[in-house]
């Protein structure tokens, strides 16, 4: 496993060390002593998701408010996604910062985004299948968001304008400047 540091302290990024041969592939996707090991992070994981999802679908910026805060280790199986991770640690100095990455079922990358970051992909394959790993289980009174599109937090999400497609909660969520973070 290598880990890559990104501009943001405690985002990583992960690439699993594959064994292909003519029969296909094989890797681990998590190994907690490495990773422990590797990334200084023991992380004890309690739930997995998975979603599926078309082209142009964006979800996010999504949190759970502590003490139900969650760290996730994302990954896509398979078509592509841009994933980004907002940070929202009041304290930190690259709060309201991003670190977008592309993960796909061909460069086996995974995401690794700790309590205190608001998180969200856009779909940029016809089809994406993606999978998240979280140390905290889903609750949905501490469900917190920030608009996607918010023009302080410049995302380039990959995808024109008119292509995005949103839940209907994923359309109304505050924007970042009126945000108050519970981080």
């Amino acid at each position: 496993m290598k880990i890559i540091t990104t501009p943001i302290q405690g985002l990583l990024i992960v690439e699993p060390k594959i064994f292909g041969d003519a029969r296909g592939y094989f890797f681990e996707s998590f190994n907690a002593r490495e990773f422990a090991q590797m990334a200084g992070i023991s992380v004890r994981f309690v739930q997995d998701n998975e979603s599926l999802s078309h082209y142009g679908v964006l979800r996010g910026l999504h949190f759970q408010k502590p003490p139900c805060a969650q760290a996730k280790l994302v990954r896509v199986v398979s078509g592509c996604v841009l994933d980004v991770a907002v940070d929202i640690r009041k304290s930190s100095p690259t709060y309201g910062q991003h670190v977008a990455v592309e993960l796909s079922g061909d460069n086996h990358r995974q995401f690794f985004i700790p309590h205190g970051f608001a998180h969200g992909f856009s779909v940029l394959s016809p089809e994406a299948l993606f999978q998240y790993k979280c140390d905290n289980y889903y609750a949905p009174d501490s469900e917190g968001a920030i608009a996607w599109n918010d023009e302080t937090l410049a995302i380039d999400w990959k995808l024109p304008a008119d292509r995005v497609e949103l839940s209907p909660k994923d359309m109304s969520h505050p924007s970042f400047s009126s945000f108050t973070s519970p981080f």
